[in-house]
């Protein structure tokens, strides 16, 4: 077991707790994932280099998709890339609304170094990172502020020429938030930021002072993305990694809503392929329903085309470098193996790590994992999740109580209000009693 700060184990066995996943921290347990870093690792240094990438990845209800994301989202990030990750709703973030979808992306903006929403401090980067460049150029004077302001005001035009061809309003925002900034104007330069990320109701004398007209709407978002990811690259980043999680809530959307937002994702997908998102890694999650049902990719037949990928029998056989991937779901050896490297993970800093490994050891681990899917009808696969949770709590138990011996005095209790809506449809609730019970006569 790597050595891990006591912050970072904190974090995420906080989350298992909660039965979330984790934000960050996810290489410490991740299982069974070591096959795919040489294929993605590859794609995100070819998209650092200015290409750009889709990849479309499958698997069941608790196959992993939101861990296997993330975990892709911390390797981005370490090598450079800024990172978000959107939930598609119906409701909220409904995808055929790119404009939407935009300013999801921009409030999940992250980076190695900063939280979301990173958005004002790559813009802030951005410009002083024009600053330097004037500075390392040497045809400045030292102290001289106004004169330092004109010349980056004359790069900031060198470098936006390029975005100003395909999204001039993007260029009008940040040339007026770089003269707001240098002439105090602090409230303008707020919002000319929150414009950038795509916010409505903007404050009008904001965007006059820019000279921009309206908010970004659905052909404007897709070129503010350009303008950003032209920032990314000034700043040093060498790309964005964007995921568009549980595409498959648009099977249950209404049909007018759902072919929309299948269309809307075939134009990303046809945009990235054209080369207009230098930079650009986009990863979708979805089921297999999603991929192969009459309610999905296959209502719009040039969406199924560009994502159509031949899988062999054997999981082990697939192409990882194909434009759709697969998660395997879980069985009883890997749930095992995740409990096994939890508990290392939590022992390692405990205060009774010896009375934990003794207590919780691999057979009791095993047990558990088998207690906890039979309880979901024996379906491993949707299991992962909640084994996870009951065993920090199990472990919580051992570390802190000298006496409590998981055998002898817990007793797997599974209650609806545990459970996911996925989760319910697979579990029985015991009987009670004998008169609970009922039978067919």
């Amino acid at each position: 077991m790597k050595t891990v700060s006591a912050a970072r184990r904190r974090e995420v066995l906080d989350a298992l707790r909660r039965g979330t996943v984790p934000q960050n921290g996810l290489d410490l347990f991740a299982v069974g994932l070591d096959r795919y870093e040489t294929v993605l690792d590859e794609e995100l240094a070819a998209v650092g280099a200015g290409s750009a990438s889709f990849k479309a990845v499958r698997g069941e209800y608790g196959s992993g998709k939101t861990f296997f994301s993330r975990w892709l989202a911390e390797r981005a990030k370490r090598a450079g890339f800024a990172v978000t990750e959107i939930q598609i709703s119906e409701t909220e973030t409904p995808l055929h609304r790119l404009e939407t979808v935009y300013r999801r992306l921009t409030e999940r903006l992250a980076t190695a170094t900063q939280p979301p929403s990173a958005l004002r401090e790559i813009v802030d980067n951005w410009v002083y990172t024009l600053e330097e460049d004037v500075l390392d150029h040497g045809t400045v004077p030292s102290g001289d502020e106004h004169a330092l302001t004109q010349a980056v005001a004359e790069l900031l035009e060198q470098r936006l020429a390029g975005v100003a061809r395909s999204s001039p309003a993007v260029a009008l925002a940040l040339r007026g938030y770089h003269r707001a900034q240098a002439e105090g104007q602090h409230a303008i330069a707020d919002a000319l930021v929150a414009w950038l990320g795509g916010q409505p109701n903007v404050a009008a004398a904001a965007k006059r002072y820019a000279g921009i007209k309206g908010d970004l709407d659905h052909s404007g978002a897709l070129a503010a993305l350009q303008g950003l990811l032209t920032l990314l690259r000034d700043c040093g980043h060498p790309g964005l990694l964007i995921v568009l999680d549980e595409l498959e809530t648009l099977q249950r959307a209404r049909s007018d809503t759902r072919d929309k937002a299948l269309n809307a994702l075939r134009q990303l997908i046809d945009e990235i392929t054209a080369g207009r998102f230098p930079g650009l890694y986009l990863v979708i999650t979805g089921t297999p329903a999603f991929y192969d049902g009459p309610q999905g990719v296959q209502r719009l037949a040039p969406l199924a085309q560009r994502l159509a990928t031949d899988f062999m029998p054997d999981p082990r056989h697939d192409n990882l470098r194909a434009v759709q991937i697969r998660l395997p779901s879980f069985d009883l050896d890997r749930l095992h193996q995740l409990g096994t490297t939890v508990r290392d993970l939590y022992a390692n800093g405990a205060e009774a790590p010896d009375r934990i490994r003794a207590r919780v050891d691999n057979t009791y681990i095993r047990d558990l994992a088998q207690a906890v899917a039979g309880e979901l009808g024996g379906r491993v696969g949707v299991a992962p999740r909640l084994f996870l949770r009951k065993l920090v709590d199990v472990i919580d138990r051992v570390n802190d109580i000298p006496d409590f011996d998981p055998r002898i005095h817990y007793q797997l209790t599974v209650r609806a209000s545990d459970l996911t809506e996925t989760e319910r449809n697979t579990w029985t609730p015991r009987a009670a009693s004998a008169d609970e019970v009922e039978l067919s006569l």
